[in-house]
C-alpha cells in the first residue's frame, strides 16, 4: 500500500491532495497544526474511501514539530512512498512593510521546511528505487512578486533540480505551480482579493486533478488553466526589465496608519 505524508493537510489544496491520493487507495499520513481539523478530514476520509490516515499533529515552525515530521518521514519501519510539501502562508504588505519576523517564518515554512522534509525522506525513496516528492510552489514564482514569490521561484527551482538528480534512481518530483485558488490562504493573509475576476480562480480539486496526472506522465512542472500556462509561457519569454516594470505599476506600499 503506498503511504502519502501530507503536510497543511487539515484545509485547501492540502485536503484536496488527500482527497485525492485516498481516491487512489492510498493510506495518508496527515499534517498542519490544528489536530481537530485533521481528525475531522481524517474521519471524512475513512467514511468516504475507507482510507487509513494517521494524523500528526505538528507546527512546522517549530523545531521539535519539524523533527517529529522529518523522523516520521525517515522511518524505515513505516516506509513513506510520496511527499506533499504543501504547508505555507502569505503575507498581505509588501516588502519591507511586513514586520522582519513574520518575513523570516514565511521564508523558513515556504523554503526550510521543505528542503528538510525532502532530505529526509529521499534517502528511503532513493533505496527502494520508487516514490514521489511534490512541492506545491505558484504561479507568483514565475515573475517579481515580492518575497513570497521569490520563495516560490525557489521552490520551482528546487524540483527541477531535483527531479534530474533523482531520475536515476526512478523516484519522481514535480512542481505544482498553481494560479489564485479557492482556499482559505488570501482571508489568512489578509489579502484583498475582491477586484479579481471570477475567471481566474481554480478550484483545489482542479489543481489537484492535474498533478495527479502530471506526475502519472512524469513531467517536471504542473500548471492548472490554459490562461496560467500562457501566463508561464510569456513569464518564460518576455524580457526580465519589462516584465518587473509592468509588476511594479501593480504593487503600491500600504498606506501609513
Amino acid at each position: 500500500m503506498t503511504t502519502v505524508v501530507i503536510t497543511g493537510a487539515s484545509s485547501g489544496l492540502g485536503a484536496a491532495f488527500a482527497r485525492g491520493f485516498a481516491a487512489k487507495g492510498c493510506d495518508l499520513v496527515l499534517v498542519a497544526r490544528d489536530e481537530d481539523r485533521l481528525h475531522t478530514v481524517a474521519r471524512g476520509l475513512g467514511r468516504e474511501y475507507g482510507t487509513q490516515c494517521e494524523v500528526l499533529p505538528a507546527d512546522l515552525l517549530d523545531e521539535a514539530g519539524c523533527a517529529a515530521v522529518a523522523a516520521r518521514l525517515a522511518d524505515p519501519a513505516r516506509p513513506v512512498d510520496v511527499l506533499v510539501n504543501n504547508a505555507g502562508f502569505g503575507l498581505a504588505a509588501p516588502f519591507p512593510h511586513s514586520p522582519v519576523e513574520d518575513e523570516e517564518r514565511m521564508l523558513d515554512l515556504l523554503v526550510k521546511v521543505p528542503l528538510r522534509l525532502t532530505h529526509a525522506v529521499l534517502p528511503g525513496l532513493r533505496e527502494r528505487r520508487r516514490g514521489a516528492v511534490l512541492n506545491v510552489s505558484s504561479v507568483a514564482g514565475l515573475l517579481p512578486t515580492g518575497t513570497y514569490g521569490a520563495a516560490k521561484a525557489w521552490v520551482t527551482a528546487f524540483s527541477e533540480s531535483l527531479r534530474v538528480d533523482m531520475e536515476p534512481y526512478g523516484v519522481r518530483v514535480l512542481a505544482v505551480v498553481p494560479g489564485f485558488t479557492r482556499t482559505e490562504f488570501q482571508a489568512r493573509a489578509g489579502m484583498d482579493v475582491s477586484s479579481l475576476r471570477e475567471a481566474v480562480w481554480l478550484q483545489p480539486e482542479a489543481v489537484v486533478a492535474k498533478a495527479l496526472r502530471d506526475l502519472a506522465l512524469r513531467r517536471p512542472v504542473s500548471i492548472t488553466g490554459r490562461h496560467y500556462r500562457a501566463y508561464a509561457l510569456a513569464a518564460r519569454h518576455l524580457p526580465r526589465g519589462f516584465v518587473a516594470r509592468r509588476m511594479a505599476r501593480t504593487r503600491r506600499p500600504p498606506a501609513d496608519r
